[in-house]
């Protein structure tokens, strides 16, 4: 019994040594493929693609697999990414002018600008969260809308899940070496849990009750 139980755990500590192994070797790849910000959306959208794989250590050839999602992200989503990248670049830059700038008109611009962040991490969380589900037809537009409706209906995971993106930049800002290690990844984890998680929320009875 002790030999069978040691087998076991040893295997369990195998295993989990695997999925890391996995996990580090795709996001290695992912910066890699990220360098050029043309590739930078759709190397994140096929470690996406790949991720659910990868925790269930399902399928053997990961990177073989990476590479064919990332031709597949490249071919139909990186104007998409191009727009997004310039986007993000502009967002951030007006974020980082008006903190640094004083009057009332610096309270309005940062009360407009910090809902707007969240709420785009929050779409773009939601566009990870559905990407694996995407069919292979998929087009930005209709990605669009299943990350909207996934936005809406999961509206209290994708809010726990900004909440832990913008966690994570701020740790990356004390700590910049992280970035080598959980730039790619730490999005899409969350994206994942967020994909796992469901609102509850209490049904109302529309019916009438009569006594």
């Amino acid at each position: 019994m002790s030999d069978a139980g040691g087998v076991g755990r040893t295997n369990a500590v195998l295993s989990k040594l695997s999925l890391i192994g996995d996990l580090l070797m795709l996001q290695l790849v992912f910066l890699v493929c990220s360098v050029g910000i043309v590739t930078l959306y759709p190397a994140a959208f096929a470690l996406q693609r790949v991720l659910p794989e990868a925790l269930a250590q399902e399928h053997p050839a990961l990177l073989r697999r990476f590479w064919r999602q990332f031709k597949w992200a490249f071919g139909r989503y990186w104007a998409a990414g191009l727009g997004l990248y310039a986007g993000s670049i502009a967002l951030a830059f007006g974020l980082l002018f008006w903190a640094s700038t004083d009057g009332p008109i610096r309270i309005v611009a940062l009360a407009i600008l910090i809902p707007l962040t969240g709420m785009i991490i929050g779409l773009y969380l939601s566009t990870l969260a559905v990407l694996p589900d995407a069919p292979q037809d998929s087009t930005p537009r209709s990605l669009f809308r299943s990350a909207n409706l996934f936005l809406l209906r999961r509206s209290l995971g994708v809010a726990g899940g900004v909440i832990g993106l913008l966690t994570w930049f701020a740790l990356l800002s004390r700590l910049p070496t992280l970035f080598v290690i959980g730039s790619g990844l730490v999005p899409a984890l969350l994206a994942y849990w967020i994909s796992r998680t469901t609102d509850k929320r209490p049904k109302n009875d529309s019916g009438d009750v009569s006594i």
